[in-house]
């Protein structure tokens, strides 16, 4: 059976979409578009890029000027796009440090970022040892109960964290989750003033690790640097006086190559 082609599978309407977000490519007579416009450009009906507009500006990728009834891109572009350059920025940077850290605990290590109030694990570099925890590279995990998630949550702008707090459920995936959101408020308050974050077998049994934010040019928090491990290794002394120290010190060497002047982590 002949294998088909990725370009066999292609959904036509979301082309189309695509296709006419494409339009608006930047320059200044392209800033907003018009419904005729579109559909001479596209080769549509002028019915089926109402249709698309109206799709894409209930999401927020295009906006009506209600003035001239033409559209320009939306708020939600402008996310992806700052979205995408923080993860080309972070990873570069990550890699070496990132390198350079396992090489000094022989754990394995991760950078993350927190991407719909999930810890999304965008690089990761092995330990060597024989006996380590399953790779989370690419893992989108709940950030309520991972190390770099919390990490994360603890530097969110307090009125962030009450949105993410209203809608999320603090699902128990072990023994040791925190399910209580007034203990969790606590809970990050300590981490923001130590400057880095525990998870304490809270996602999974016999699995511990230790995480500190990374922060850009703004001095905003990015994203986090995590050492993760087998609980027999990760005991509270180690984590104290090696483990913690490490990821602290990987995460303000990324931070400092962001352009960050002064890391939270510090």
């Amino acid at each position: 059976m002949q294998k088909k082609e990725k370009s066999d599978y292609m959904i036509l309407a979301v082309s189309h979409a695509l296709d006419l977000l494409e339009q608006f490519h930047g320059e200044e007579e392209a800033a907003e578009l018009g419904v005729t416009e579109l559909s001479k450009r596209l080769k549509l009906h002028k019915n089926n890029v109402f249709r698309l507009l109206a799709t894409l500006e209930a999401r927020g990728y295009v906006e009506q000027n209600r003035v001239t009834g033409n559209y320009h891109l939306g708020l939600k572009t402008l996310e992806i796009r700052q979205a995408m350059i923080r993860q080309m920025a972070l990873l570069p940077y990550a890699k070496p440090v990132l390198e350079g850290l396992v090489r000094e605990c022989d754990e394995t290590a991760y950078v993350a970022i927190l991407k719909d109030h999930l810890s999304v694990y965008l690089y990761g570099v092995e330990s060597r040892a024989t006996v380590r925890v399953v790779s989370r590279l690419g893992s989108r995990l709940p950030a309520y109960c991972t190390a770099a998630g919390k990490v994360m949550l603890a530097h969110l702008p307090p009125a962030e964290l009450e949105r993410y707090l209203a809608r999320t459920d603090l699902n128990p995936y072990t023994p040791n989750t925190i399910t209580d959101k007034d203990h969790l408020r606590e809970h990050l308050r300590e981490i923001t003033a130590k400057g880095f974050a525990i998870d304490n077998e809270e996602l999974e049994l016999s699995v511990r690790g230790v995480a500190a934010p990374v922060c850009d040019y703004r001095n905003a928090v990015v994203g986090a640097v995590i050492i993760s491990g087998p609980t027999m290794r990760f005991s509270d002394e180690r984590i104290g006086a090696e483990l913690a120290p490490l990821s602290r010190k990987a995460a303000h060497e990324i931070s400092q190559k962001l352009g960050c002047i002064a890391s939270p982590a510090e």
